[in-house]
């Protein structure tokens, strides 16, 4: 009797390393990072002054490649216009101090067959992939604005565990509006859409949680 639960014991290490990896469709996990200004008072130097950002992503993984994400995120912005060359009238010296709240969602494609499972289906432990998304900003510098947002971007996800991911992610974040910094056609030219000067950026890592068992019955995949 014992040599035979010996023998399963010993049977069930050598065959774990192989065994399929359970998929789940859900994630969840906190990220922090930093944050970077472009506007009206700064136009060339992203990263001229640095910002605090973080919040919590959740994410459906509809499959190894497209992923569906939404984020609630604090964004900290700085900007001085004695940092940068551009004349306002009157010589006056303008600066700010945003805090964003940015909701949104982004779709995400991985260049890989990402996750963990037998070889024939090819999984990756590690994928860069592309996102883009919409989203709304809630901004408080001279007042209350609130706006609309597109952001775009790259990553990079790693599988620290079956159920647990690392990733790191930058996003630039078109503002829809030009309010973000609480300032608006300085120079007393109206801007459109198109000239917009204000986009921000987020660049955030990330650990999120796995859960939801995808169901795999019959070969079948939910």
């Amino acid at each position: 009797m014992k040599t035979r639960l010996i023998a399963l014991i010993l049977t069930l290490i050598a065959i774990a390393p192989f065994a399929q990896g359970q998929e789940y469709r859900f994630e969840i996990g906190p990220a922090v990072g930093v944050s970077g200004y472009l506007g009206d008072l700064n136009n060339s130097n992203l990263f001229k002054h640095i910002g605090i950002a973080g919040g919590v992503l959740f994410r459906y993984n509809a499959n190894s490649r497209w992923a569906i994400k939404a984020n609630a995120l604090y964004v900290g912005l700085k900007g001085n216009s004695a940092d940068i060359n551009t004349r306002f009238p009157y010589s006056q010296i303008y600066e700010f101090s945003s805090k964003l709240v940015d909701i949104g969602g982004q779709v995400e494609f991985n260049f890989l067959n990402y996750g963990i499972g037998p070889k024939y289906k090819k999984y990756k432990r590690i994928s860069p992939y592309l996102t883009l998304g919409l989203g709304a900003t809630i901004s408080h510098s001279q007042g209350t604005y609130m706006g609309l947002s597109l952001p775009m971007g790259a990553g990079v996800k790693f599988k620290l565990k079956e159920r647990l991911n690392l990733g790191f992610e930058f996003t630039m974040r078109k503002d829809f509006g030009d309010k973000i910094d609480g300032l608006s056609d300085l120079n007393g030219v109206p801007h459109s859409f198109a000239k917009n000067t204000d986009w921000y950026s987020v660049g955030i890592f990330s650990i999120t949680y796995e859960f939801s068992k995808r169901c795999t019955k019959c070969h079948y995949v939910e």
